[in-house]
Formats: C-alpha cells, structure tokens, sequence
C-alpha cells in the first residue's frame, strides 16, 4: 500500500485489566513498550472539513483502492464508538478534538468516507463548529490530522491546500 503512513501507537496501547472470578488472561501483557516497536500502518489520505447544520462534516478521500477499502472497513468495524482528531505538525501534537458532544455518523463513499458528527443542542453545536474552525485552521497551516474512533487509528492526512506545501516552500493560502 503505497499511500500510507507509519504511527507509534504507545498512545493508543491501554494496558489489559484482569477482573478476579473472570478468569485470567492465558497470554501475559507485556510490562514495558520498547521504543519503536510498536508501529502500525494506517491510510493516508486528503481531509476536507466543514461546517453543516447542526455540526461539521469530514470527508476523507483515499489515493488508491487498498487504503480505501481499510478505511471503509475500520469504520464499518469501529461506528459507534469515540471519534476524535488530533493534529500534529513536526511530530508534536497541537490539538486535539473529542466529538463526545454529538452523534457522529458515517456515510462510505467511492474513495472514502464522509462523517458528520452532528447535536441538537445549540451549545454542543457551537462546540462542534468550533472543533471544525480548529482542524481547519491547523490542516491549512500544514498540520497532520489523524482521525481515531475508540482510540484507533483510521487514516492520516491533511487538506488538499496543503499536499504541496511541504515541497514547494510555499505557504498555504489564507482562509
């Protein structure tokens, strides 16, 4: 897959939690993560974001036909759980959007995938709207956006403004 993106997921790894009476796990958790052991390939793809009645709409379109069919299928497997973005620039991160203020919702299309995370409630929408401002802004200044679901990553990429920005030198145009 040649338009994907290599992540650290000691982030992610949430260590596994025994319940007494239930049994004990047959495999044992490991006790350290070794830097740079823990890495796992997700799509890369081009974000579009904006706002809708209600709340924000993301769309993410993927160059090929293998990473579109990962991204459809880890939405397909993960909908219904937390949704949050978190965008870096140079491996730092600068921000980070939790939607548990709305339903978020996802629709499959020919490349990818369209989400809108959507409330009826006029300050969750502000919220909502205001996350949208956010991830904007910061993709447009060349930030790396990163869209998880329960904590898992789906696909990285950032707006189609900005593919050519690390290259060029240029800087994105001003919104």
């Amino acid at each position: 897959m040649s338009s994907t993106m290599m992540m650290e997921r000691t982030s992610s790894v949430v260590p596994q939690v025994g319940f007494p009476g239930y049994g004990t796990p047959t495999v044992g958790t490991p006790t350290a993560v070794t830097p740079g052991t823990n890495f796992l390939m997700v799509p890369r793809c081009t974000f579009k974001v904006e706002k809708c009645t209600g709340g924000f709409k993301l769309t993410c379109v993927c160059d090929d036909k293998m990473a579109t069919s990962m991204v459809q299928n880890l939405c397909n497997m993960l909908a219904g759980g937390m949704c949050s973005c978190c965008c870096t620039l140079n491996g730092i991160t600068c921000c980070v959007c939790n939607f548990t203020m709305g339903v978020c919702r996802y629709e499959m299309t020919e490349n990818g995938f369209c989400m809108t995370c959507t409330s009826g409630d006029t300050n969750c929408c502000e919220m909502i709207q205001a996350c949208c401002d956010c991830l904007s802004c910061c993709m447009d200044c060349g930030c790396t956006c990163c869209l998880t679901i329960n904590n898992t990553p789906v696909c990285c990429g950032c707006t189609e403004g900005c593919k050519t920005h690390p290259t060029s030198g240029k800087t994105p145009a001003k919104r």
